[in-house]
């Protein structure tokens, strides 16, 4: 969706909407960003930045995994510690990760990721344990198979995609507004009472 999809929604219903930019692999770009945030007020921050490199590990690049984890762990890190800190200043905040299935599990050829989704998902129970008694809660979403452009290459395997398929009780790949409603709920005050938590998203994948 592009620029003039969200601020069209937003503005739609009466909200000004602000589009900012940043490279999530450069710290540089992310800490700058983290600054512009900071100087806002932040109710709820959505770490959703995301990129994934396809390798066997033997031929996997430190280049490659290094740009991997800038994007999903070290941005998620840096703008989670600079927004944190208004909102435990202000005693009141959301934030809400994007973990992964491979939290959970190690993936095939993909070990860069499955390294910055296990770590996000440790990343939110730390934060959890020290800010939930501030009325900080942080939380993460861990979506299944969804189609995006980092699934784009599996889902053009038919091979593959049908052995995906076959695992998902729910017989289809996710969509992006399968993971909006978790997302709103973890946002919600009906969450205030949940921290830590790595919410599964994922049409039954791990329950086969």
């Amino acid at each position: 969706m592009g620029e003039s999809g969200p601020r069209t929604t937003v503005e739609g219903v009466g909200r000004s909407f602000t589009p900012l930019r940043a490279d999530l692999s450069a710290r540089d770009a992310v800490a700058e960003l983290a600054a512009d945030l900071a100087g806002r007020q932040v109710d709820i921050l959505v770490n959703n930045g995301g990129t994934i490199r396809r390798a066997p590990v033997a031929a996997h690049s430190d280049d490659d995994f290094d740009y991997v984890l800038n994007v999903n762990l070290r941005s998620t890190f840096g703008l989670s510690r600079e927004v944190g800190r208004t909102m435990l200043d202000r005693g009141s905040g959301k934030i809400v990760n994007l973990a992964s299935m491979l939290s959970f599990q190690g993936g095939v050829n993909v070990p860069g990721y499955t390294s910055s989704k296990s770590a996000v998902a440790g990343l939110t129970k730390a934060l959890a344990n020290e800010w939930a008694g501030q009325g900080v809660n942080v939380n993460a979403v861990a979506p299944g198979y969804l189609t995006t452009a980092n699934t784009h290459d599996l889902r053009q395997d038919s091979e593959r995609s049908k052995e995906i398929l076959a695992r998902i009780p729910a017989t289809r790949w996710a969509r992006a507004e399968d993971i909006a409603g978790a997302l709103l709920f973890l946002c919600s005050g009906a969450a205030d009472y949940i921290n830590g938590v790595v919410l599964p998203v994922d049409g039954g994948w791990l329950a086969r």
